[in-house]
């Protein structure tokens, strides 16, 4: 499926809106990083920890490392016991700042309830928080002058990009309000030469759909199955779920596809729309930092 093709798939459908296929972009641009790395001359090095046993993070963690090394990255992956104490935890942090072979550090989220991941995400190197977590580095996409953007909102502004969905002028509702997704989104799509009027709503938010249903594009990061359905999006919206949820059915998202679906002029599945774009944005910071560093050494 290519990132414009309809959704000829489901004949009960009004219309057929077009589905951003995440995986097909994030293929080329992993293709587009890894002749960036060819072409450079150094070798961009990502570190991975997972702490415990979490079997959604440890999926996330093992697409990232296939990932990272199909781009032709140094890859590190530190896969730590559950029972790992904070300290130790922080002193492997403290290890990877210094290694000058990694460009990158990722501590994949949550953490086992015992440690502060406050604490953790302050102890990366702001120059290597290619997750974009450290309050240095959201400070600096506040200001509209970004180190790194977080790899999901990251991913979605590329996808938009490469859909050739504008953002100038437009109004974008962000559903969620969480450091990871919500707020920086928020803060990349304000940004000069993105240009989008944003409001940000959440679970709380009274008479949401009223809020949702102005939206031009529909960004749902809430994290509550479902949440949103046809009574939240307005004709012709274009509609991005970045929710994640294990069914019995399978995985599905914070949009209820069978209902939005009709009435949107794009929207992105679930599986196979924001989470590989998630990926390849990573490693797009990865290879920022690493590029950073190489600059920085020359002076």
């Amino acid at each position: 499926m290519s990132p414009s093709e309809p959704l000829s798939s489901q004949p009960d459908l009004p219309f057929a809106p077009r589905i951003l296929d995440g995986k097909a972009m994030a293929a080329a641009w992993r293709e587009e990083i890894a002749s960036s790395v060819r072409s450079l001359g150094l070798k961009p090095g990502l570190a991975v920890v997972l702490v415990g046993d979490d079997p959604a993070s440890k999926v996330y963690v093992g697409s990232k490392e296939k990932a990272a090394t199909g781009a032709g990255f140094h890859s590190v992956v530190d896969r730590l016991p559950g029972d790992t104490t904070q300290d130790e935890l922080l002193a492997r942090v403290r290890k990877l700042n210094a290694d000058a072979s990694i460009h990158g550090i990722l501590v994949q989220l949550p953490l086992p309830a015992h440690i502060d991941e406050s604490a953790v995400v302050h102890a990366i190197d702001p120059a290597k928080d290619v997750d974009g977590f450290h309050p240095f580095n959201m400070g600096l996409l506040l200001q509209g002058t970004p180190r790194f953007i977080s790899a999901t909102p990251r991913g979605i502004v590329e996808m938009l990009e490469r859909a050739d969905i504008t953002t100038s002028g437009k109004r974008v509702v962000v559903v969620g309000r969480s450091n990871i997704v919500g707020k920086p989104m928020a803060a990349a799509l304000l940004m000069k030469g993105r240009d989008a009027t944003v409001t940000v709503a959440h679970s709380r938010t009274r008479e949401l759909a009223s809020v949702t249903r102005q939206a031009d594009i529909l960004i749902a990061a809430v994290g509550v199955r479902h949440l949103i359905t046809a009574e939240h999006v307005r004709d012709g919206a274009v509609v991005i779920d970045v929710g994640m949820h294990r069914t019995e059915a399978g995985l599905t998202g914070d949009v209820d596809f069978a209902t939005v679906a009709p009435k949107c002029s794009a929207m992105t599945p679930v599986p196979g729309g924001v989470g590989p774009m998630t990926i390849a944005g990573l490693l797009s910071n990865t290879l920022d930092a690493a590029r950073q560093a190489a600059s920085h050494a020359a002076d």
